[in-house]
């Protein structure tokens, strides 16, 4: 009896100390360049987990789960700091060391912009997205962008020293964002932002606590984070999610570029007419107009695989912590527990989708750089690597909810 009890115990210590390992630390000290800053605000990027630096400028951030983390630090006086931070099998020390914000506000000049409002709107439609969260979103500090358009370039550019708040009234966040780049091309539509979130619970009644809680729901299934920590677990059929292939194919109705430029030059380069009375040849325009057409089409038009792709042979292990996946072609994932909203629909994001196909949730994922590494969480470590087109670009900032989210729904 005392020998079974004796290995029950041990039984227990072990597994206590099993469980203790798998969680980490990260600690350090916020600084300048002379000395410790008690009082800076500490937090991790994509998460509701933060903390405040001690009388010595110390902090601590414990229960991490090995992973790749973005510590986020705001002082007043000084710039918005950010480090990266890679947690694998131990605890995490560092020094970080702020640089003072040198613009005072006595010093701040406004130029007068008489495209500012139309840039800001621009910013925010596809910052924060067109979606229905989107309409009650609001960035609190508009006055810290600064924008600049590239005429030359069509290019939007937004920035800024300090981070944005945006208050969503929508899933009941606020979000603090550390903005890297934000960047909007007029002429190719593509869109590029990144940047660091920290999301902080707004105060709310019970009732609109409930509300909350249902909208959050709604935002994380079927969103990429989802879809991502199912992909690890190995289970997106469970889930809700087929995954198939989306086939760049080239395009029927294009003719092939060297015909075209062929077309164009002899157009544009008409011989003059001889004569007493030398004029040029006149062009025909309706001609130009077909080639130039022509020239804009796309080169290649999507094709939907039907072909559902084994999760088994696409993802393999990294290490303990990391997966990784490569393909070529672009990843076409329907979430079928969900139907396209009628808003979805009248934006311009909607990609391809055969007639007999569901109108399920569809995203695509093209790939950039391979192979790309995820994490349980559904975080990617490679997240330049990707590319989303459908319905994981029309769901922005407005619909994000924190890495650490748990639904309520199994």
């Amino acid at each position: 009896m005392i020998k079974s009890l004796l290995l029950s115990l041990i039984l227990i210590i072990v597994g206590t100390n099993a469980f203790a390992q798998n969680t980490f630390t990260i600690s350090g000290t916020v600084k300048d360049h002379r000395e410790s800053l008690p009082g800076a605000g500490v937090y991790l990027s994509g998460y509701k987990v933060s903390t405040v630096a001690d009388n010595d400028g110390k902090f601590k951030i414990s229960n991490l789960k090995p992973g790749s983390y973005d510590i986020l630090v705001q002082m007043v006086g000084y710039l918005p700091y950010s480090k990266s931070v890679i947690i694998s099998d131990k605890s995490v020390q560092l020094d970080l060391i702020l640089k003072e914000n040198t613009v005072q506000l006595g010093e701040v000049v406004i130029r007068a912009d008489p495209n500012r409002a139309k840039y800001i709107n621009q910013f925010k439609e596809f910052f924060i997205g067109k979606t229905p969260n989107a309409l009650q979103c609001k960035i609190l500090n508009p006055q810290v962008l600064n924008v600049d358009y590239d005429a030359t370039k069509s290019t939007l550019t937004v920035t800024t020293t300090e981070f944005l708040i945006v208050e969503n009234k929508a899933l009941g966040y606020r979000l603090k964002y550390m903005l890297d780049n934000f960047e909007y091309n007029s002429r190719t539509h593509i869109i590029y932002y990144s940047g660091h979130p920290f999301f902080e619970e707004l105060n709310a009644s019970a009732a609109k606590k409930k509300k909350y809680i249902a909208n959050r729901e709604i935002a994380y299934y079927g969103s990429s984070q989802h879809f991502f920590k199912s992909l690890y677990r190995n289970n997106i059929k469970e889930e809700g999610f087929i995954l198939t292939k989306m086939v760049k194919i080239p395009n029927p109705n294009r003719y092939p570029e060297a015909v075209i430029n062929e077309n164009l030059n002899k157009i544009r380069t008409l011989p003059e007419k001889t004569g007493i009375r030398k004029t040029a040849g006149k062009i025909d325009t309706a001609l130009l107009a077909f080639w130039t057409k022509q020239k804009e089409m796309t080169k290649t038009i999507d094709k939907f695989s039907r072909a559902e792709l084994l999760t088994d042979t696409l993802v393999h292990d990294y290490n303990q912590n990391l997966k990784w996946l490569n393909y070529t072609d672009a990843l076409c994932v329907q979430y079928t527990k969900e139907k396209e909203s009628l808003a979805y629909s009248k934006t311009g994001f909607w990609v391809f989708r055969p007639l007999d196909i569901p109108e399920n949730e569809i995203s695509v994922i093209n790939l950039m750089q391979g192979p790309v590494r995820f994490y349980e969480n559904g975080g990617i470590y490679d997240s330049r690597s990707l590319l989303f087109e459908g319905y994981w670009a029309y769901e922005k900032v407005a619909d994000m909810v924190p890495m650490d989210y748990v639904p309520l729904k199994k």
